[in-house]
């Protein structure tokens, strides 16, 4: 499967920004999709991630409650949605797709090409 996340830009704190991955290729709905991000300086990061019916979804600690992940496997894409964001939520945000249910980027074998979000203070 191939991916592309699209819709990063630039924002204010506070403000919101959504994020899209669309895919092609193989089936989409057979695979669990995760978003990542990486910041300058930093180690790529687990943000969250949605199952393959979409029915289930987790987060991480730091965007639990601001972050929310969909998918529509008949439209090949997932979505991030973020609200209220913070300067450090700035980084290079990737979906990527894996048949592991895991937080781990190891565990996806395909990948986007990365979308820039910035968030200025």
């Amino acid at each position: 499967v191939q991916l592309q996340a699209s819709g990063g830009g630039l924002v204010q704190t506070g403000g919101f920004l959504g994020l899209f991955c669309a895919a092609s290729g193989r089936t989409f709905s057979s695979y669990h999709v995760g978003w990542f991000r990486q910041a300058p300086g930093k180690e790529r990061e687990f943000v969250g991630r949605i199952s393959q019916s979409g029915g289930a979804t987790s987060y991480a600690d730091s965007v639990k409650g601001r972050f929310t992940i969909s998918r529509r496997n008949a439209e090949n894409t997932a979505y991030l949605q973020m609200h209220s964001l913070k300067p450090e939520d700035t980084a290079v945000y990737y979906c990527a797709a894996s048949t592991w249910w895991s937080e781990e980027r190891g565990r996806y074998n395909y990948w986007g090409q990365g979308t820039l979000v910035t968030v200025s203070s």
